[in-house]
């Protein structure tokens, strides 16, 4: 199926954009993590563990959205 080798190139081009440069990836992913942190910080573990799962599904559902 072709939608099946887009999805495969597209993932070995940002693997290969994470092994280039991880300061690239380090700055897409500070937001997140700033986030998390302050979650953690701010209402405890658990509710930080939801947060990640919430915003997963978002991304998950999102994405099955837009193809």
């Amino acid at each position: 199926m072709p939608g099946k080798n887009i999805d495969r190139v597209r993932a070995r081009s940002a693997w290969a954009t994470v092994k280039e440069s991880p300061v690239i990836t380090a700055v897409a992913v500070a937001p997140f993590v700033i986030a998390l942190g302050l979650v953690w910080w701010l209402v405890g573990g658990f509710a930080a563990f939801v947060l990640l799962v919430v915003l997963g599904v978002v991304v998950v559902v999102g994405g099955k959205l837009l193809h």
